[in-house]
């Protein structure tokens, strides 16, 4: 069986709950990734900031009034989802694939003894899939050639 840490970032890019959903937005546009897991400074999962996050805010700073805090220089701790579901780096990795697809998941942070190991998100189930076709078309049996009769 397959597990998690087979698959997944180790070490994954992160910021804290001080930082802001522009922090948030620069580093997603730098490193091209959607999900930062939030952390405190012992590496303790806090929550989550996704992209989905960042547009919000940045559809909410559009509609503020004058005068009112931008929200894209709110800390973070605003915007975190901190009810988020995580997995073991010794889980499987059909079952975390499949709990992804089930609850329309793009990540799933990856968790051991309460602190952050990993990330493993849908791109890499995308890499998973590419890399099991070239497998398999590698093993499959090239179709004989038919003979031209003329």
């Amino acid at each position: 069986m397959l597990t998690v840490n087979e698959m997944m970032t180790p070490e994954p890019i992160t910021l804290t709950s001080k930082h802001t959903i522009y922090d948030a937005k620069r580093l997603m546009e730098s490193k091209r990734i959607r999900h930062i897991p939030i952390v405190s400074a012992d590496n303790t999962l806090r929550g989550l900031v996704t992209q989905r996050d960042v547009l919000s805010a940045q559809s909410s700073s559009l509609e503020k009034a004058i005068g009112e805090l931008d929200p894209m220089h709110a800390p973070l701790e605003c915007f975190t989802r901190k009810e988020i579901c995580t997995v073991s780096s010794y889980g499987g990795l059909k079952e975390a694939a499949l709990y992804m697809q089930q609850h329309k998941f793009g990540c799933l942070p990856v968790v051991d003894n309460n602190r952050l190991v990993g990330i493993i998100t849908d791109t890499d189930f995308v890499a998973i899939a590419i890399n099991l076709l070239e497998i398999q078309e590698e093993t499959e049996p090239m179709e004989e050639e038919e003979e031209i009769v003329a």
